[in-house]
């Protein structure tokens, strides 16, 4: 996996409470040269400040931790630092969690038996700025909600300022952050929400996130599609 070398490193702090995960955590990302992971946390609380120390690339968090668990320790992460990605790498596979972590602001959530060309992969590509699914994960997703092709069987009429709000929200902006962002209030913000959802037939940030993951990879199908054509 050394096809990245040569490129910017990728630096990483991992939190668990289990010593045996984050070594094995290490072990796998040490395959790939350009990922180095600079500290580790046994807990969320120690997690945000290492963040705080270390202003690293990218955040790896458990969700169930002593003192502070990963949906609390991402929401301050991505309050005070909202540039550091977090990813929630996890054996919980319910909605619960799902929602929450993404609600929180969390750029990924992966699940602890993904493989370590999986992990690697989705590393890289979050720094990218791409929201990143364990592929269980995914379909997971897929089986819950309403089938793309029925959200989307009649058009939608959203505005500008909806679209942005939309993607900023699937980009894992929380509400007062897109308020600093777009100079609109919080309750401006929250309000574009609704009438989002409302419109798009969707009921949290889940299903928002869904909708413009399966949206985006509609239109890069088409556009394949027109250049093979």
């Amino acid at each position: 996996m050394d096809d990245f070398a040569g490129k910017e490193s990728i630096r990483i702090i991992i939190a668990d409470d289990h010593e045996v995960v984050r070594a094995g955590l290490r072990r796998l990302m040490s395959l790939d040269k350009s990922i180095v992971v600079i500290d580790e946390a046994q807990n969320g609380s120690e997690a945000v400040e290492l963040v705080k120390i270390h202003k690293p690339d990218i955040a790896v968090l458990d969700i169930l931790m002593p003192k502070m668990d990963g949906i609390e320790a991402t929401e301050l992460i991505k309050l005070e630092f909202p540039d550091v990605y977090v990813i929630i790498l996890t054996a919980f596979e319910d909605w619960v969690h799902i929602e929450s972590a993404l609600s929180a602001g969390a750029d990924g959530y992966l699940t602890k038996d993904i493989s370590a060309k999986d992990l690697v992969a989705s590393l890289r590509n979050v720094k990218l700025g791409e929201r990143v699914f364990s592929k269980n994960i995914l379909n997971l997703l897929n089986k819950k909600f309403v089938p793309y092709h029925e959200i989307d069987s009649s058009p939608v009429l959203i505005s500008k300022r909806e679209q942005e709000i939309l993607n900023l929200v699937a980009s894992g902006y929380t509400s007062p952050e897109i308020s600093d962002k777009l100079f609109i209030s919080v309750r401006t913000v929250q309000s574009h929400r609704s009438n989002i959802m409302q419109k798009l037939g969707v009921k949290n940030t889940a299903e928002l996130v869904r909708y413009v993951y399966l949206s985006r990879k509609s239109e890069v199908g088409s556009r394949k599609s027109e250049v093979g054509s």
